[in-house]
Order: C-alpha cells, then structure tokens, then sequence
C-alpha cells in the first residue's frame, strides 16, 4: 500500500482539520511527518494556479504535523 513514505523529498501539500501545509516531506513516522522549508496555507486560489494566492513561510528549516490531524495529502503546487 502506497502512502506518505512515497512521497519523501517531494514537496506536498497536508490538507488538515484546520489548516493547510505546504513543504518538503523529510520524515514519516506512526505519529508525526515533518516538514522542510514549511508553510502555512491560508488560502489557495484557484488549484489549476501555480502557487497558492496566500502561502506563508514559517521562518523555520523543520515543522512537524500530527498524521490523526492529516484529512488528505499529495503533491499540489
């Protein structure tokens, strides 16, 4: 079964509960996935865009994300 581990070093977007995130997967484990370069996304835009209309940088090199939080998930933008 295919997962998040396919997509390690991909850039990919988290769809979650309560916001989205964008960013390098870097790790996977049974409760967290981290991200590099990471980004909140707080509106997207129209998908077939590139890039999202308001995406901002965290300001950190890793961020962390519950995977129970993770509603969807793949590479986007």
């Amino acid at each position: 079964m295919e997962g998040l581990e396919k997509l390690l070093g991909e850039r990919v977007t988290l769809f979650c509960a309560n916001y989205f995130y964008a960013g390098t997967l870097l790790g996977v484990n049974k409760t967290f996935v981290m991200l590099g370069d990471p980004s909140i996304v707080y509106e997207t835009g129209p998908f077939n865009e590139k890039g999202y209309k308001d995406e901002q940088k965290l300001g950190v090199k890793e961020w962390y994300v519950r995977i129970p939080a993770i509603e969807s998930f793949g590479v986007l933008k």
